[in-house]
C-alpha cells in the first residue's frame, strides 16, 4: 500500500490501531477457489481503514463480511425498462456493497487500485464509501456528517457538481471525476472519494467547494500530503 508512505508517523499509527480493530471484527471468505492470506485481509482492511482517520466513528457498522474473488466476478442485474418490463443480464464487476450484508471484492483489483496511489481508481476506496453512505440510512449519497449545520452546503455542493458532471458529459468536455460518477449520487459520492485521495489536487483546483466538503467529512487534505509528497 504506497499511500502509507503519504501518512505521517501519528496517522501511521491511528491506521494501525485501526486495522486491528478492523481484523478483529470482519470475517473475510474467498470465493471462487481464492484462499484468504493474511496479505489479503491486510490490504483490503489498511485501505478500508484510511477512511476512518481522525473521524469520530464506529468500523463500518453495517458491514458483516468481506468476500473475495481472484479477479472480476460475473453477477446477475435488472433493470427497468418502459412498459414495465425489466431486463435482466449477466455482467463482470470489480466490487459491490450491500447496505446490511457484505462487500464483494475482487483481489486483482484490489491490488491494482492500491498499487498506484495517484491513478483515481480504488476499489476497496469506492465499496467502503457506500458502507460509509449507507450509515445514514440509505445509500444516496448523504453520509452522517460531523455537524448538523454541515448538511445544507453538502446537499448544495454535492447536488452542484453532480449535475456539473452530468452537463460534462453531455458536452462531451473533460472532468477530474469518473463518468461513472454520473450513474446516481450515491456512485457520484463513492467516486468522488476515490478522487479525493488519489487526484487530491485536481481535485482541489477544478472543484475546490466540492474538495472542502470532502476534508470537512473526512477530517483529511490529502492534497496536502501530495504536495509534500511531490516537494
Amino acid at each position: 500500500m504506497p499511500y502509507y508512505k503519504l501518512l505521517t508517523s501519528d496517522e501511521r499509527d491511528e491506521l494501525l490501531g485501526h486495522v486491528q480493530v478492523f481484523l478483529k471484527e470482519k470475517d473475510f471468505e474467498g470465493c471462487g477457489g481464492l484462499e484468504i492470506t493474511d496479505e489479503i485481509r491486510l490490504t483490503i482492511a489498511a485501505q478500508a481503514c484510511l477512511l476512518l482517520l481522525h473521524r469520530d466513528t464506529d468500523y463500518f457498522p453495517l458491514l458483516t463480511s468481506i468476500l473475495v474473488y481472484p479477479s472480476h466476478y460475473f453477477a446477475l442485474s435488472s433493470k427497468s425498462l418502459p412498459g414495465g418490463l425489466v431486463q435482466e443480464e449477466i455482467e463482470a464487476r470489480q466490487g459491490e456493497s450491500w447496505g446490511r450484508g457484505p462487500i464483494v471484492l475482487s483481489w486483482d483489483d484490489v491490488l491494482h487500485g492500491a498499487a498506484d496511489p495517484r491513478d483515481g481508481h480504488n476499489v476497496v476506496f469506492h465499496e467502503f464509501a457506500h458502507q460509509l453512505d449507507g450509515e445514514s440510512g440509505a445509500t444516496e449519497g448523504a453520509p452522517i456528517l460531523p455537524s448538523t449545520t454541515m448538511y445544507t452546503a453538502w446537499a448544495r455542493v454535492l447536488g452542484r457538481e453532480y449535475r456539473r458532471l452530468l452537463d460534462d458529459l453531455r458536452r462531451k468536455h473533460h472532468n477530474v471525476i469518473d463518468a461513472y460518477g454520473a450513474t446516481n449520487p450515491a456512485e457520484f459520492f463513492a467516486v468522488v472519494t476515490e478522487a479525493f485521495f488519489e487526484k487530491p489536487r485536481q481535485l482541489k483546483s477544478r472543484h475546490p467547494e466540492l474538495y472542502a466538503q470532502m476534508v470537512s467529512f473526512f477530517r483529511q487534505d490529502p492534497a496536502h500530503r501530495s504536495a509534500s509528497d511531490a516537494s
